[in-house]
């Protein structure tokens, strides 16, 4: 059984790979916003330890990248919340009750389709704020622009979530850190 402080330790390694892949990992997609593999980080902490461990990793990277990276603010860090744990913690939640690879494959699908659909509606409604654009601006960016960003990011992530989780839980189990009873 793993103790405590192992799992800590884990989760803070995520955390900090996961802060670290969103410096170091930002690729433009389209107009201003940008894509990094972060949440894949974090689904992996939701997919071992479940949706809170994804929602505590994601707001103590938020946390960081708004007081280090960020140009966006506490706007931003409200975003970056909210789409990450709408895509890792619904994909966490659905792993947690059916912990196979059909499950982990629903659970990202879910996770796309619910991180895209809450981040068009969020954008609507914070974007004219921290942008200072007119919401009929923003209206017009939903489609072209929000849509796209999202259902790519999306997909990227689940797509690597899917190819790195058997070899980190592996990995973590051979060192100590997971418990053999974690499913792959």
């Amino acid at each position: 059984m793993e103790s405590k402080a192992k799992k800590l330790t884990v989760i803070a390694m995520f955390a900090a790979m996961a802060y670290i892949m969103a410096m170091i990992g930002r690729v433009p997609i389209v107009l201003f916003l940008k894509y990094d593999p972060k949440d894949i980080i974090i689904t992996l902490g939701g997919f071992l330890w479940g949706p809170l461990t994804a929602c505590a990793v994601s707001v103590m990277v938020s946390l960081l990248q708004m007081f280090t990276t960020s140009s966006t603010g506490a706007w931003g860090c409200v975003m970056n919340i909210i789409s990450t744990c709408a895509f890792a913690c619904v994909a966490a939640l659905i792993y947690k009750k059916k912990s196979t690879l059909a499950g982990a494959v629903i659970g990202l699908l879910a996770g796309i389709v619910t991180m895209t659909s809450v981040m068009l509606f969020w954008n609507y409604l914070i974007a004219p704020v921290y942008m200072g654009y007119p919401r009929e601006e923003i209206v017009k960016l939903l489609v072209p622009a929000f849509l796209p960003f999202n259902l790519i990011k999306g997909g990227l992530n689940a797509v690597f979530t899917i190819i790195l989780y058997k070899p980190v839980i592996k990995a973590l189990r051979k060192a100590g850190y997971a418990s053999p009873s974690e499913k792959v």
